[in-house]
């Protein structure tokens, strides 16, 4: 009977990774180029080359991946962005889309 109750509990303990989500952030005509390489520096974490490398994606390409998280935090970047931008002034916009 010991090896039943084994046996159960390692058929449960199956683990699946969480799913990840790209963040972006959008093109548009009004948000300053500064003001994107601020908010890659800033939110994103990175550095000034890749921020600029970024922000010259989103101004080619109408969109720029700014990294790849869980659903919450790509979730809580996508708020810190539109909440920062607004404040800015900024009409800025990031989405989150599954990988």
């Amino acid at each position: 009977m010991a090896t039943d109750i084994e046996f159960e509990l390692q058929d449960e303990t199956a683990l699946a990774y969480p799913k990840k989500y790209k963040v972006y952030l959008l093109n548009d005509d009004y948000t300053s180029m500064d003001f994107v390489v601020d908010i890659l520096i800033s939110l994103f974490h990175k550095s000034y080359e890749e921020a600029e490398k970024i922000m010259l994606d989103i101004h080619k390409k109408d969109r720029g991946l700014c990294g790849i998280y869980t659903h919450e935090i790509a979730e809580t970047k996508v708020m810190q962005v539109v909440k920062k931008a607004k404040e800015s002034g900024f009409p800025l916009k990031a989405t989150m889309e599954e990988e």
